[in-house]
């Protein structure tokens, strides 16, 4: 009889264990296809894109963001089909990002690898010549500073988990230092620094005249309410008056968007207003994607959208390695997925030192990046166009001026990225400092004393 009761009781538990094993299947948590879209983005890119070691990329670049849910979630790379699959515990919330040639990894949300692998642009033109001198070669002079190599060397400066830095003044490389594993060839995540990147891009269709900043009416499902009112010049500034949650809580919009959705730019225009338009600062990814369908839209030609960045910026400034992810839809990612090695950080800061012109050829419209760094009119911080007028703040939030305590000058801007990406830009010492790393909000690292020693010494 005791058998008997026994053999029943591991039958239930056993029907149990395969019934909340299926609902998980079938209906996995979001959080858990969330910890697996990122998993799999993030290892995609860097292995098809950077050529790293996929565990050291499990471990160094998805694992170290500190979610425990991390660290259940398994993954596979299929090198033949160019994908990475992850899922909690293998299975759960299981997702599949894609890898094509020219446009990085793209996550398929809803598992259509299909449409992902339709979306595709020509093969890039072969890469620089490695012996033109820098900013259009990869050659550097020999005439380093020691000073600031030293400075860069110093990790009380380029703080926990740095990986690359590139100073350069007056149009030059004066030093430059990687952490070990990485190289002047390596890509890294750009994270926001995208979005400086992004705007430059709808810069340039400004320039042309197919945009402006003044632009309302942007999407059809605004027209007939007061989004219509919205303009490029409110995402730009970061004070559409959407309904925007990028801050709290691993289900935040940001994650929901950047993970969840196929296509991005449709899922942040459904949003309500819930601020009076241009009045209140709201950091969101989300909008900046919106601007990345704006300028994509201008175009016309989706086959030619897909290749305007390589054809009008990557190219030109020599950022060879640099390449911008989209999502399933064809939308660019553009507040977030950047991918190009410390060198092309800098070239692009060197560009925007020199007012969007590049080789003698203005590619900006003239004074274009002194607006974007002009203060919004919502924010102390930020300014008109995908850019920071204030540095870093160390995680503390309510920080209204970061900079304070150290010798910075007024016309200093930055392009800031998640977990310490940093781009400084100081146009009246002819001066760009790159420092890329992997640093948590809590490590309350600041790259300022950094910038200003660097500063400094030369």
């Amino acid at each position: 009889m005791f058998s008997k009761i026994l053999r029943w009781l591991f039958a239930v538990i056993a029907l149990a264990i395969i019934s909340a094993a299926g609902w998980l299947y079938v209906a996995p948590p979001p959080i858990s296809r969330i910890a697996a879209g990122f998993t799999a983005k993030i290892l995609c890119s860097n292995v098809f894109l950077g050529h790293r070691n996929p565990d050291e990329v499990l471990a160094q670049d998805v694992q170290s963001v500190g979610n425990p849910v991390l660290k259940l979630i398994s993954y596979s790379v299929d090198e033949k089909a160019a994908t990475v699959s992850a899922g909690l515990l293998g299975f759960v919330g299981r997702q599949t990002a894609v890898y094509r040639p020219g446009l990085g990894c793209t996550l398929a949300p809803d598992g259509d690898v299909a449409a992902v692998k339709a979306i595709d642009i020509p093969a890039a033109s072969p890469v620089m010549d490695g012996n033109a001198p820098w900013p259009q070669g990869d050659t550097v002079s020999n005439a380093q500073s020691t000073k600031v190599a030293n400075i860069l060397d110093d990790s009380s400066l380029t703080g926990p988990g740095f990986r690359a830095a590139v100073v350069v003044k007056n149009g030059q490389i004066v030093a430059e230092h990687y952490a070990k594993g990485f190289s002047k060839e390596t890509p890294h995540i750009s994270y926001s620094v995208a979005k400086t990147i992004n705007a430059a891009l709808l810069g340039t269709l400004i320039k042309n005249g197919k945009l402006s900043p003044e632009d309302k009416g942007l999407f059809d499902s605004w027209k007939n309410d007061e989004r219509s009112q919205i303009r490029i010049a409110d995402l730009m500034s970061m004070s559409s008056g959407l309904d925007y949650n990028e801050e709290t809580g691993d289900l935040n919009t940001r994650n929901q968007m950047l993970f969840l959705k196929s296509d991005m730019a449709g899922f942040i225009a459904s949003f309500p207003l819930v601020h009076p338009i241009g009045q209140v600062f709201n950091y969101s990814t989300g909008t900046s994607v919106l601007l990345s369908r704006i300028w994509q839209n201008a175009i016309g030609d989706p086959a030619a959208a897909l290749e305007w960045p390589r054809k009008v910026l990557f190219e030109p400034l020599a950022m060879h390695s640099s390449v911008l992810e989209t999502d399933e839809s064809g939308t660019f990612a553009g507040g977030s997925y950047v991918y190009a090695s410390a060198r092309d950080y800098a070239r692009f800061g060197q560009f925007l030192l020199q007012d969007g012109v590049w080789n003698g050829n203005r590619i900006l419209p003239e004074g274009f990046v002194s607006w974007m760094h002009d203060p919004s009119e919502a924010s102390k911080r930020y300014g008109r166009g995908q850019v920071w007028v204030k540095g870093p703040d160390g995680g503390v939030a309510d920080d209204e001026n970061p900079d304070k305590g150290y010798d910075l000058p007024a016309d200093t801007f930055w392009l800031l990225g998640f977990m310490g990406q940093s781009v400084t830009v100081i146009p009246s010492q002819a001066l760009v400092i790159v420092r890329l790393g992997l640093t948590p909000d809590s490590a309350r690292y600041k790259p300022q004393a950094m910038v200003q020693a660097i500063m400094k010494s030369l």
